[in-house]
């Protein structure tokens, strides 16, 4: 056997030996009865001590596939029939679809005979649940957006998740947004900027231009009220109040949310007060704007011809698969300067999970390039793995003409934290701008609401 070099971690050797016992004994390359070679054999081999090697052992003895004699050596004893690791995998309900993430696991477990993947949904819009799955061992792996690994980071839960090997193969942007104390700890596995969907024919119809990079929040208000036809069709749509659409309005001002000395949000007149009241204003402008409409309403109503464009994003552009639908895409308007708010989902490993082995294996399954080539050609969501996300080849689906803008739009891409806020207030102003959208609150009670409300955080 051919000696592993050092340039690989001895976790990731270690792994590795683990890994291909196991495969080897579950698939009968090792049959029953077999002595397995010497500890000293496979710490020569695979670059490890002697001891990291006798750990490794004692997981398979753990698993049932091998046993210790003394003074004669390790034999294999085979699997019980049907016996298997099983992985618990927290994942976002939505990601069914953005990463037709069924068939991507049923994919993993015919290369991974012995490891079965216990499917999880976890609520993407509240942290809570991640941390009492994870704190109580119900899962070994679990996606998370950025945002929940802000909170996980803020309320100093991070020692909860495994660190990992940074992959060089991701966007290294993508990559960052998940680093604390120098440690990676979630590996990306999709992402997407907010962007514009819209329905070229109506376009065509209405002999107007097609929205392109140029567009401001003006223009769109504009082109919208053309587009629209009373009792028929709404020009423009989308739940811009989401805490994953609103924010873009305010980081496109380039600026940040200011505090008082005693680090209290200050709002009251404020730039951000100023595009908070203007996010109030294009309310008025667009009356189709709504709070809190369903998942995938925006893409439905496109795809019925009932919205000429839509606010949206690659994950939920995944509601048009299959319809029959000339559509493109474009950057979201700005105020002057391109801008648009990034979403970023990753997998993270639990560290007190009692199958850790087998669910890194699954992350680096799902991050690899067959698997992230799989999300590319068979969905609208962005794979991290660049080489995947930029393929180019015979596409499956109907694909827009300008689906590839992500590319240059990149150096625009921004997190909600670069307002300066933690992912905490970014939940707390929501449920505040909530009511002050809908007409409940006035601005002088917004203001002293959040003041006296948000207190400061590390952001």
């Amino acid at each position: 056997m051919e000696k592993r070099t050092t340039r690989s971690s001895s976790r990731t050797r270690l792994s590795e030996l683990v890994n291909t016992l196991r495969e080897d004994i579950l698939t009968g390359k090792r049959p029953v009865g077999e002595y397995l070679p010497s500890e000293k054999t496979f710490a020569a081999d695979y670059n490890l001590s002697n001891q990291s090697v006798r750990k490794g052992l004692d997981v398979l003895v753990a698993e049932g596939l091998i046993e210790k004699i003394p003074r004669v050596g390790t034999k294999v004893v085979g699997a019980p029939e049907g016996a298997f690791v099983t992985v618990k995998l927290g994942f976002h309900s939505s990601v069914t679809d953005e990463a037709d993430i069924h068939r991507l696991l049923s994919s993993f477990q015919k290369e991974n005979p012995h490891i079965r993947v216990q499917a999880v949904p976890t609520s993407s819009n509240n942290y809570s649940y991640i941390s009492e799955y994870l704190s109580s061992g119900l899962l070994d792996v679990v996606m998370m957006n950025f945002k929940d690994f802000q909170e996980c980071v803020e309320t100093g839960e991070e020692g909860m998740l495994e660190p990992t090997e940074r992959n060089p193969e991701l966007y290294s942007f993508l990559s960052d947004a998940f680093v604390a104390d120098g440690r990676q700890l979630v590996q990306p596995f999709i992402y997407s900027p907010l962007i514009l969907c819209y329905n070229r024919e109506h376009f065509h119809e209405a002999n107007l231009p097609e929205p392109d990079s140029s567009w401001q929040w003006k223009d769109l208000i504009t082109y919208s009220s053309k587009l629209a036809i009373p009792n028929e069709r709404l020009g423009f749509h989308c739940d811009l109040y989401s805490p994953n659409r609103w924010p873009l309005l305010l980081l496109q001002t380039g600026g940040k949310f200011e505090r008082h000395e005693d680090g209290r949000l200050k709002l009251a007149g404020t730039a951000m007060m100023d595009a908070l009241r203007y996010c109030g204003e294009m309310k008025h402008s667009i009356p189709s704007l709504s709070e809190g409409i369903t998942t995938g309403e925006s893409e439905l109503l496109l795809a019925k011809g009932k919205a000429s464009i839509i606010m949206t994003s690659y994950f939920y552009l995944n509601y048009l698969l299959g319809e029959r639908l000339s559509f493109d895409i474009a950057p979201v308007p700005h105020f002057g300067t391109p801008m648009t708010m990034l979403l970023n989902t990753g997998l993270a490993v639990n560290r007190k999970s009692q199958v850790k082995d087998a669910a890194v294996k699954l992350v680096e399954y799902l991050t690899s390039y067959k698997a992230q080539l799989f999300v590319r050609q068979n969905t609208y969501s962005l794979p991290a793995r660049k080489s995947a996300a930029e393929w180019v080849g015979e596409e499956k689906r109907y694909l827009p003409s300008r689906f590839s803008l992500f590319r240059e739009t990149i150096p625009g891409f921004r997190y909600f934290t670069d307002l300066a806020i933690s992912a905490s207030e970014l939940s707390d102003i929501n449920q505040e701008l909530k009511m002050f959208w809908a007409g409940l609150e006035t601005e002088e009670v917004l203001c002293s609401h959040i003041e006296e409300r948000l207190t400061v955080s590390s952001v």
